[in-house]
């Protein structure tokens, strides 16, 4: 098969949908693909060079006709433009609006002569496509691509259910690179943070959005804290920051506490805990919960979306109810306190996450529907 011209946007900030954006533009340019960014920023996880990787800014003009700048439009109009110049096989855009809207616009724009795969990645689904304002756009974006993906079957469900999609989409999971972890040092990083042996650790990490409920993580820590000799540290940043320091405070948590805003090095914080939790009411795949288990700290999600699809319920740790933190609480008491379990939830873990959703697995899925969209765009 040849090499292909790939275009790829997506949120170039911190965020699930365009970290692995970022991550399979790099894995797909080491395979000998060209890779061209076309965003508002350079994403966030780009930052070595590749020969094969190359940036193009959106750049929205202010006119004074505008209330509200035309970035959709802009986009559009960059995309064919890229697409042109450097001859690209298709478009690739993570998330529905306005990036498949924006692909599609430049699809016309060219003619026709580019394909178009969107990636659905949760929350362009699960909450935008509830605003009616937005769903028939979002329905006509998702029938206008050459290929749709999700990132868990239930993802795939859920946009069936709320939009009227005509399309055939596949599921393609999210992925870790086990490349990143060959740094990754438990009992070095713990030392580091002075973490004593006696200590158990709990680690969350989000973009601090209501739907993630860092509240009820900080709530059942304190049930936690209160039985056990433990800290909390909370991975991100986003707008409930603040409102989660002050209820931290609140709780007379403070001294074992901590914020560590958004890190380049996840792997690394992630694998000083003992715990991860996760009990967003919204969540597609849970991709903090896959990253926890590559480095081997067992998960304690809620039952909602595609959480189950990743944490394996007593066997890579545990499911729980949406909004139950105080259930969250004991789960996570009981596994501190037995050994056995514990190493065996951390070895089942890593084994899962590094075996069902490495890049060696998932990359090649995207290559085969690349091929398949441009095969069949033939016929």
């Amino acid at each position: 098969m040849r090499p292909l011209k790939i275009g790829i946007t997506c949120y170039p900030t911190v965020g699930g949908s365009g970290v692995v954006a970022t991550e399979l533009g790099i894995r797909l340019a080491e395979r000998g693909h060209e890779i061209h960014f076309i965003t508002s920023s350079l994403p966030f996880r780009l930052q070595q060079v590749h020969p094969n990787i190359f940036f193009h800014e959106v750049v929205v003009n202010q006119y004074q006709v505008f209330r509200y700048p035309p970035y959709d439009l802009t986009l559009a109009s960059k995309m064919a433009e890229v697409a042109r110049k450097h001859e690209l096989d298709l478009l690739h855009v993570h998330y529905a609006v306005p990036h498949a809207i924006s692909a599609s616009l430049a699809k016309d724009m060219l003619g026709g002569d580019v394909k178009v795969m969107t990636t659905l990645h949760g929350t362009d689904i699960t909450v935008l496509a509830e605003d009616p304002s937005l769903a028939n756009i979002i329905e006509h974006g998702i029938n206008r691509s050459d290929q749709v993906t999700a990132v868990s079957d239930f993802l795939v469900k859920q946009t069936y259910d709320m939009l009227d999609i005509k399309n055939s989409i596949d599921t393609v999971y999210n992925f870790v690179d086990e490349r990143e972890l060959v740094d990754v040092n438990r009992h070095l990083i713990r030392e580091q943070f002075n973490i004593q042996d006696d200590e158990k650790v709990i680690v969350h990490m989000s973009n601090f959005r209501g739907v993630k409920r860092v509240d009820d993580v900080i709530r059942a820590f304190a049930l936690i804290q209160s039985q056990v000799k433990s800290k909390l540290y909370l991975i991100g940043d986003g707008p409930d920051r603040h409102v989660m320091e002050t209820l931290v405070k609140s709780l007379g948590l403070d001294d074992c506490v901590f914020f560590l805003g958004n890190q380049m090095q996840v792997f690394q914080l992630l694998a000083i805990g003992d715990v991860k939790l996760l009990l967003s009411e919204k969540e597609s795949f849970g991709l903090a919960a896959l990253e926890a288990m590559s480095v081997g700290v067992p998960v304690i999600g809620a039952n909602i979306g595609g959480i189950s699809e990743v944490v394996v319920h007593e066997e890579t740790g545990i499911i729980v109810p949406v909004y139950e933190y105080e259930q969250a609480a004991e789960e996570a008491v009981r596994l501190l306190a037995d050994k056995e379990t514990w190493q065996r939830y951390s070895a089942n873990s890593r084994k899962r996450a590094l075996t069902n959703f490495s890049k060696d697995v998932i990359v090649p899925q995207y290559e085969a529907l690349y091929y398949r969209m441009l095969q069949d765009a033939c016929h």
